[in-house]
Order: C-alpha cells, then sequence, then structure tokens
C-alpha cells in the first residue's frame, strides 16, 4: 500500500538501493544473497528508504523481490523503472510509496544519464499521470539542466533525481566544483518549482557529502558503494558509515 506521506522523513534521506545484492545472486542463479534480508540490515543501521530498479531484463531485482520487500520494508520502497507498460502495470498494483522514471537500456551496464524529457514528453507525462493516479509519489530521472527540470514540472511529476554521475567521474576537483554548480543550481530551479529533490549515482564515501550539503536536497540514492562496502564490513555498518557522513554534511 502507498504511503505518500514524507513529513515524518529526516530532511535529507538516504535510500540504499540494493540491486547489487540481488546481482550476485542472478550470477549463481542461486537463493543467496538474499536482497530482502539485505534491506532489513540496511534499515538497522539507519537507512531511510530502500531503492530497487525492476529492469525490463530482471537481470538483478526480480518481481518476488519487490513483493517481499512491500511486505517487509518498514520505511518506504523506491521502485525505480522504465516508463514501459509491463513494468507501469506492475507499479499500479504494487503501489509502492513512491517510483521513479529512469532511462533504461539492455546493453547498459548501468544507468548512463538522465531521462531526454524532449524526445517524447507526452509518454513521459502519461507514465506519471498513471503512477500517481495510484497514489504513488512519483519522480524524474534527469541530468542536472534548466530544461530537464522545467520539463519534470510540465510533466506533473512530484520529485526530480539529479543525476550525480557527472559530478562523481569528474576528472579533477575543478571539473567537479563545475559539476557541483550545476547540480546547486538545479536544485535551486527544481525547489522554485515546487520539486522535491532527490541525488544520486555514483555517489561515494568519498564524494558524496558535497552533495549531500545542497540545502534543497531532500534525499540521496546509493546502491553500489554501500554495497560494496558492506562486503568488508557488513551491510549495517556499511549503511551507518554513509548515514554519519550525511548527517555530518547538513550539520
Amino acid at each position: 500500500m502507498a504511503n505518500s506521506s514524507f513529513s515524518h522523513l529526516i530532511d535529507c534521506r538516504l535510500c540504499v538501493n540494493i540491486d547489487h545484492v540481488a546481482t550476485v545472486r542472478q550470477a549463481r542463479g542461486t537463493d543467496e544473497p538474499d536482497p530482502v534480508r539485505a534491506a532489513v540490515l540496511a534499515e538497522l543501521g539507519g537507512a531511510n528508504g530502500i531503492t530497487v530498479h525492476l529492469r525490463e531484463d530482471r537481470r538483478h531485482i526480480q518481481d518476488r523481490d519487490v513483493e517481499l520487500l512491500l511486505g517487509t520494508v518498514r520505511t518506504f520502497v523506491n521502485l525505480e523503472l522504465a516508463a514501459e507498460e509491463e513494468v507501469l502495470a506492475l507499479a499500479e498494483r504494487w503501489r509502492p510509496a513512491q517510483a521513479t522514471l529512469v532511462p533504461e537500456k539492455r546493453e547498459e551496464l548501468t544507468t548512463e544519464g538522465g531521462l531526454d524529457l524532449s524526445a517524447d514528453p507526452a509518454r513521459i507525462a502519461a507514465a506519471v499521470a498513471r503512477l500517481q493516479d495510484a497514489g504513488i509519489r512519483t519522480s524524474l530521472f534527469i541530468d542536472p539542466d534548466p530544461a530537464a527540470v522545467d520539463g519534470s514540472a510540465e510533466a506533473g511529476a512530484a520529485a526530480i533525481e539529479l543525476h550525480t554521475g557527472e559530478y562523481a567521474n569528474a576528472a579533477d576537483q575543478a571539473a567537479a566544483d563545475q559539476e557541483l554548480a550545476r547540480l546547486e543550481d538545479a536544485a535551486a530551479r527544481a525547489e522554485a518549482a515546487g520539486l522535491g529533490v532527490h541525488a544520486g549515482h555514483g555517489l561515494t564515501y568519498e564524494n558524496v557529502q558535497p552533495v549531500a550539503a545542497i540545502a534543497e536536497c531532500e534525499e540521496l540514492n546509493i546502491g553500489h558503494s554501500i554495497v560494496s562496502r558492506s562486503v568488508l564490513v557488513g551491510m549495517e555498518r556499511a549503511v551507518l558509515e554513509m548515514s554519519e557522513l550525511v548527517r555530518e554534511a547538513r550539520g
């Protein structure tokens, strides 16, 4: 059942993406490691939400995972999905608290950039309307560009998730500062348009704090870095360490 109220959550919540727990499981086609157990441990470590991407090719998260998570997670589930009929219909049936529409290519290793809202704005707006009519708070994963922010507002989204990949992959500090400025400008523009501001992609323990410090940012989605750290120290501690960095950044 969807829960559209986020007012009880902290001002910058940390959503842990557990896709790559399922990636390890699917490599052997067995039942472990279990992403649902990982979600429980993530919440114990301080996660404010659990994010999963149900890809059309089901390369990691499976339908059953989402169903089990919706019955187990005590915070909320943020379901990432493409604007495609099959997964949209599943989201309407499952009614997670939040959904994030993302671009998707079968040949990519991970999401490579934000949605191109100019390519087919009517299709994105229709997907947003379907999800929000089902009571699902809907976000759009976009690049930190003014046109993308404006297009998200026009599509009727409740929030945006700013793609932080260019910031995370910057070649040097000057380039990182330039990308951070783009993120800050986009966040301010989004808030002025009445959009919630989320951010994610490529964020690590080393680079997260400048993004977490963006005043308008109310949610961070982080997966690969936390799952990687959890291999060494355990999921609960890995999430706790990231949560502490986010709290530090917020002052």
